[in-house]
């Protein structure tokens, strides 16, 4: 999972400061991840590490939601930029879904209920997202940089 959050810092690092940060935050929600999941069973043991991973994650998600995806949506619409916007209509309502399993974990591990089985099905969620968030990234941004650029 990390090599591919480090492939998508090189494709698109530098392109836009908010970017730029999002993947930071992509790049460390990835890091404490992995510590927390090389013993999934000791969870309950972690309890910090694991309320800081949480934080962590709602963290990213709320870029995501409230800054990344308004800003990406809102240069296809400034470039019509209609295959942009048909492929966020596609791709936002399985993000969603995955966002709301997220903060589920969340939620759980709030109430100390969090159990290694939950952990992981949560690797395979960030892991779909990522992807999702960088075909968005690619198509919404990437497409437009150029003009973005000419425009500064």
């Amino acid at each position: 999972m990390l090599e591919s959050c480090q492939n998508a810092q090189e494709r698109w690092g530098g392109v836009h400061k908010l970017i730029d940060r999002w993947l930071q935050e992509r790049n460390e929600l990835i890091k404490a991840y992995d510590v927390l999941g090389a013993e999934p069973e000791a969870l309950s043991e972690t309890r910090k590490q694991l309320q800081e991973f949480c934080g962590t994650l709602v963290d990213y998600v709320s870029a995501g939601h409230f800054e990344i995806y308004e800003q990406l949506t809102g240069e296809a619409k400034a470039f019509n930029d209609q295959r942009g916007l048909e492929l966020a209509d596609t791709l936002y309502p399985r993000i969603d879904v995955i966002t709301e399993k997220l903060l589920a974990f969340n939620d759980l591990c709030d109430e100390g209920k969090c159990v290694a089985e939950k952990f992981k099905e949560l690797g395979g969620l960030l892991h779909e997202r990522f992807e999702l968030e960088d075909c968005l990234i690619e198509v919404l941004h990437t497409a437009h940089k150029d003009k973005l650029a000419v425009q500064a």
